[in-house]
């Protein structure tokens, strides 16, 4: 009988309202969530968490540094200022290769054998976006099943945007947060399209390339550019029928490494071998970069590579604001939409527009 008199309750409210009971449950929620919203962001609270190992404090956290929202960027660079004195402490890896070579397949299983070992693994993963739409997938978490439910494990995707490559300020001040919350790893995945990888060299300590066999490439190793880069150069895929050609593909690279010149850190670039697919190769890997770790820490190089990224990333961060501060300027956005009327229409030349606008805005 009481169920039956709270059943017509219920439907008289319904009917008197016009809205379900569901829909006024779901409203008061959603105002909840606007009520904390409004309460601010306490900086101190969040700095405290991260430290605390609070991965849900740590997402927030780089929100709040890859938002767009003028309001955000004092918060943010406060949580930086209170993370930056515990940072430091992890060896930052970058990884890249072009599509279809594994990286995520590859990282995975190097993200699990790190936690294996007792290793708390922090994977910055940069996903292309479409420059027609803006738009990108995201899918690394999906990509990325197993290591995702590690508890010592974090991947935190991010779209590539329009910067350089998908990598640039907002990535290297992950990084800081990544260490302040006591991640011993910081992996660092490139979109794999070029000119990305020169900007993740610039944030990393070993920069890890990626490699197929039988992929047309091997020779590709005597030119200049990203084999230069490489501490390492793994050949992925290097089983079954693709064995024989890995390992030909492992001599081709050693004597193209061979060709360049001995780098200021004095370490010989390695190849190996290795198949993230069968889990082989893998902790070779992991050995070679311990090796580099202890070489160049020795002979002082880790430091002062850090040092000299340091002043690359002051100066690309003065860059980046004047860029910003001059677009933004309200006679500058005026003048350049005119400007670029003028050259549609050949009454002007873009240098004679750029020198315009610079001159306008001093």
């Amino acid at each position: 009988m009481g169920i039956v008199m709270a059943k017509k309750t219920k439907s008289a409210l319904e009917n008197k309202k016009g809205v379900s009971i569901s829909e006024i449950t779901n409203t008061s929620k959603i105002k909840s969530i606007k009520d904390k919203r409004k309460t601010g962001i306490n900086t101190d609270a969040l700095v405290a968490s991260i430290l605390n190992k609070d991965i849900t404090a740590l997402s927030r956290a780089i929100t709040l540094i890859e938002s767009k929202n003028p309001k955000h960027l004092e918060k943010a660079n406060t949580i930086i200022k209170g993370c930056l004195p515990y940072s430091n402490k992890a060896v930052r890896i970058g990884i890249t290769g072009v599509p279809g070579v594994g990286k995520s397949t590859f990282i995975e299983v190097f993200g699990k054998h790190l936690t294996a070992i007792g290793k708390r693994v922090a994977v910055l993963a940069i996903d292309p976006s479409s420059s027609i739409t803006k738009g990108s997938i995201l899918g690394d978490k999906t990509r990325m099943e197993n290591l995702v439910k590690d508890d010592n494990a974090f991947i935190r995707p991010s779209a590539s945007g329009e910067s350089l490559g998908g990598v640039a300020r907002k990535t290297r001040e992950t990084i800081i947060l990544c260490e302040a919350a006591g991640f011993d790893v910081i992996i660092i995945e490139t979109v794999g399209v070029g000119q990305s990888e020169t900007t993740v060299h610039s944030m990393v300590d070993f920069f890890l390339l990626l490699k197929l066999a039988g992929a047309g490439d091997e020779l590709q190793g005597i030119k200049r550019g990203i084999i230069e880069m490489a501490d390492a150069i793994a050949i992925n895929k290097a089983d079954g029928d693709n064995l024989k050609k890995a390992k030909l593909a492992k001599v081709e690279f050693n004597r193209a490494l061979h060709l360049y010149p001995e780098k200021s850190s004095h370490w010989q670039p390695k190849v190996t071998l290795c198949s993230a697919l069968k889990n082989e190769g893998i902790d070779a890997i992991w050995e070679i970069i311990l090796e580099y770790v202890k070489i160049t820490s020795e002979n002082n190089y880790f430091n002062t590579k850090r040092n000299e990224q340091n002043k690359f990333w002051l100066i690309q961060t003065i860059e980046d604001q004047l860029k910003s501060d001059f677009f933004n300027t309200p006679k500058i956005k005026s003048a350049l939409k005119n400007q670029l009327q003028l050259i549609e229409t050949n009454q002007t030349t873009p240098f004679a527009a750029a020198d315009y606008l610079l001159s306008i805005n001093n």
